[in-house]
């Protein structure tokens, strides 16, 4: 009878267990809370020369400093990096700090692939759709590489490198000299300038208002050297290829790529001057998302070992289909033949979401 009843109580404890593991578990990586920033508004716009004495940005708050991009599953960056931003009814202000104590810079034209170089960059998407997002890349001579995206490059999305930001504007200022390896440097800061209007290709973001939403994100490319012959060199493995660049972002990916917009951060929009009394939280329809995406990831994963797309939500290790999403029930169902699916959130208010295999979103009006 005792057998029995410990039986009995194990089972229980063990369907308890299951009932309450993440559905993301083995995936925390990829659904860590991103980052999220207050901008504020200006009147009165900073000097563009990369130094970051203007009065008007003691107004702005740093961000927390830059991880690495796989998140904690990496050790912290060898050197800080901090960024903060500003907004007025035109452009959009940003400012970065970088601790380094070799600059160094060997890439001289407009759109050469400026990440070959140590950089810094950033992504933005104003209508987080994951699609038509933007990237601009600065080395420490404020050599610009700029490109639209109309998808992520794992969706087959090819770059337009010939777009450039129009009236864009960027500085760079060193604390320390330039490609000499006899002395030890500070560090190197950077200014934009990005015009609303450059953000538009053709679609309709017009001038934030309060509480707007975008996804951005940051990145700084860091690679690993030595000096021969009076210039640096990066350092090389045994088949002879480059050591793989040190990649530090503001809010982590969880894996290598940046180009994962998804997985960015969020810049939020005020009006006023200062963000006292302002809160930030993930949006509804982002926290139903997530859902989707763990279907897409795991979709990914699948469809690399058979060939294949997962049928029903078990074959892809997804025990359940009911979640509680902001306090309301949310199901999830996917359809699928071998070469696509859609995979479908509704919550109990009607509200539907659906992605496909190639990351795109739909979502009914009502």
């Amino acid at each position: 009878m005792l057998k029995q009843l410990l039986c009995c109580a194990a089972l229980v404890i063990a369907a308890t267990a299951a009932k309450s593991q993440s559905a993301f578990t083995g995936m925390e990586n990829m659904f860590t809370t991103p980052e999220h920033y207050i901008i504020t508004h200006t009147n009165k716009p900073p000097v563009i020369d990369g130094d970051l004495n203007d009065k008007i940005w003691e107004q702005a708050k740093w961000t927390s400093s830059f991880v690495d991009i796989e998140g904690d599953a990496k050790p912290k960056p060898q050197y800080n990096t901090q960024l903060k931003m500003l907004w007025d009814d035109t452009n959009l202000y940003i400012a970065v700090k970088m601790d380094e104590p070799h600059l160094w810079a060997y890439l001289t034209n407009h759109d050469d692939i400026i990440f070959h170089d140590n950089d810094f960059e950033f992504f933005v998407d104003p209508d987080n759709d994951g699609r038509n997002y933007f990237e601009v890349e600065v080395n420490q001579i404020n050599k610009i590489f700029d490109l639209f995206l109309p998808k992520a490059y794992r969706h087959a999305g090819n770059a337009l490198i010939s777009w450039d930001t129009p009236g864009m504007r960027s500085a760079v200022k060193l604390q320390g000299t330039l490609n000499n390896p006899k002395d030890t440097d500070k560090g190197w800061t950077v200014e934009f300038s990005v015009p609303f209007k450059a953000l538009n290709f053709g679609f309709n973001h017009d001038k934030p208002a309060e509480g707007n939403i975008w996804r951005i994100n940051f990145s700084r490319v860091e690679w690993d050297t030595k000096v021969e012959n009076g210039k640096y060199v990066k350092l090389k493995n045994a088949e002879g290829k480059d050591l793989p660049e040190r990649n530090w972002v503001w809010s982590a990916p969880g894996l290598i790529s940046m180009h994962y917009p998804e997985r960015w951060g969020y810049m939020q929009f005020t009006e006023k001057t200062t963000d006292a009394g302002i809160t930030f939280s993930v949006p509804y329809t982002d926290l139903q998302k997530q859902y989707l995406w763990l279907v897409y990831y795991k979709q990914m994963e699948y469809y690399q070992k058979n060939k294949a797309y997962a049928t029903d939500l078990k074959a892809l290790g997804i025990a359940t289909a009911e979640y509680t999403v902001s306090g309301k029930k949310n199901t999830l169902s996917i359809e699928a033949t071998k070469q696509q699916y859609t995979a479908t959130i509704t919550d109990d208010g009607g509200s539907i979401i659906s992605i496909n295999e190639d990351g795109l979103f739909k979502q009914p009006k009502k």
